[in-house]
């Protein structure tokens, strides 16, 4: 079965249960944003700021010469993960897995966005934000709140049915939010895959 496929199954279990429950859409999307660690919206949600700032990290780098690959940059990000994991009581191999799931979805991004603009240069950024001081601060950031949210929502991330179901509602929360396109769309279901383990 494809991703698509089983993002479409699971999305219709998702309003089963809605139906099932006599909440709806609207209700179920409100009681779960309301109360922290009870679903997956803030994690997806932080998932898809980071998959965003891709834009900026793409638009300071184009046409500077300075590649998407950041190696050491990209192991900096997986090693305080890890430390962040260990400080919280996650399993780090989980987390780094799911770090690792953002830093190639954010590039996944920028690729697309290098080619675009490179193909249609009149869309190229006019301004070019500074990594440094712009952009890193914001990622570090979401670093620390993903952290926080894995935590949160430990018990509910394991594999499960519910899980995937949670997963795919938080997904829909996302991409009508931030109005994704199918890049964006595209890269937020691959940050967000290794969410529910096993």
């Amino acid at each position: 079965m494809s991703a698509r496929s089983l993002r479409v199954g699971l999305s219709s279990l998702a309003t089963a249960g809605v139906l099932l429950t006599g909440a709806t859409p609207a209700t179920a999307a409100s009681s779960q944003s309301a109360a922290p660690g009870s679903g997956l919206t803030a994690l997806v949600g932080l998932a898809a700021e980071r998959i965003l700032l891709a834009d900026k990290v793409a638009a300071a780098k184009f046409g500077t010469g300075t590649p998407i690959e950041d190696p050491l940059r990209e192991q900096q990000v997986l090693d305080e993960a890890k430390a962040l994991a260990v400080e919280a009581g996650l399993d780090t191999g989980e987390t780094v897995q799911f770090f690792r799931a953002q830093i190639e979805m954010s590039k996944v991004v920028q690729q697309g966005l290098y080619d675009l603009w490179t193909a249609h240069p009149d869309q190229a950024p006019a301004e070019r934000p500074d990594l440094a001081t712009e952009v890193r601060p914001e990622l570090d950031r979401i670093t620390t709140e993903f952290i926080d949210q894995l935590v949160a929502t430990q018990k509910l991330r394991g594999g499960t049915l519910r899980c995937h179901v949670a997963l795919v509602r938080a997904e829909k929360t996302a991409d009508h939010q931030n109005d994704l396109d199918r890049l964006h769309e595209r890269a937020l279901w691959g940050a967000i895959k290794p969410v529910c383990a096993g």
